[in-house]
């Protein structure tokens, strides 16, 4: 067995154990017992992904493969003739393979029972769009220590000082070298006092009360406002077909939940 014939024996570890007889015509028979061409199929599939995932090149030979489901079958024959499944630990995994099998069976009934339509997202991505705080704002900051220091700072800049000289001069942040700017941001992108206060603020103005975040005292200055396009509907179909079959599956979960005696111990 060469090199890339004993790694192929190993990586299908995960695979299913076993072949049932197919309608197919068999790839090999190995002690009377047919591999069948679906499982040929499924095995490549799997080796080639993994081949993918590890960035190899060209394809897998035909023969490699059958070689590996010959070693494949032979391994698993040995293992049903010396009874491994009646080991305890081997015994408790083929149960969880066989529970997360079934699981995984169940979702797909849920996820298939209801096809989603494009109405049903069209309804997720009006919702969305409504709840959304679009607006984008570019604005600068001048951090400092203490409350102190930044109450100071307000008071030169109501003396008629200029906020970018301050920042460079003063703020501990490293948007100061450049005037305090912080270019344009979303709501998401700031911790949320800096974001409250900065949607409080207009289009020219600086906060008249230092704001406090975990990095210290902001004194903030909104320099302009835009409301940007969101994204199309047809650009975020296929994010919004996730989030409504997951929100699915929860209230499927929450419903199955709500009519079972669930005991935490």
């Amino acid at each position: 067995m060469n090199k890339y014939t004993r790694g192929l024996v190993f990586s299908s570890l995960c695979l299913l154990a076993g072949n049932a007889i197919a309608a197919d015509k068999p790839v090999a028979v190995v002690n009377g017992k047919p591999i069948s061409q679906k499982i040929y199929d499924h095995y490549l599939a799997q080796a080639t992904k993994q081949r993918k995932d590890k960035k190899g090149a060209g394809d897998i030979p035909r023969e490699a493969i059958i070689n590996e489901l010959v070693n494949r079958e032979l391994l698993y024959q040995n293992a049903i003739k010396d009874e491994i499944e009646k080991i305890p630990e081997v015994a408790f995994q083929i149960e969880q393979l066989r529970i997360n099998t079934l699981i995984q069976g169940m979702l797909t009934k849920v996820a298939t029972s209801k096809p989603i339509t494009d109405a049903d997202l069209k309804k997720e991505y009006d919702a969305r769009i409504g709840q959304a705080n679009l607006s984008e704002y570019k604005a600068g900051h001048i951090l400092l220590k203490t409350e102190e220091e930044a109450k100071t700072v307000i008071a030169e800049l109501d003396s008629g000082s200029k906020f970018a000289e301050l920042a460079k001069k003063k703020s501990t942040g490293p948007s100061g070298k450049d005037g305090g700017d912080l270019g344009w941001f979303n709501a998401g992108q700031m911790v949320p006092p800096f974001s409250q206060a900065v949607a409080q603020m207009k289009k020219g103005s600086y906060s008249k009360t230092p704001v406090k975040t975990q990095f210290g005292w902001h004194v903030i200055k909104l320099e302009d406002t835009r409301k940007p396009e969101p994204p199309r509907f047809d650009d975020v179909k296929k994010q919004l077909q996730i989030v409504v079959q997951n929100q699915r599956l929860q209230e499927y979960i929450e419903n199955m939940r709500k009519s079972a005696k669930i005991e935490i111990k």
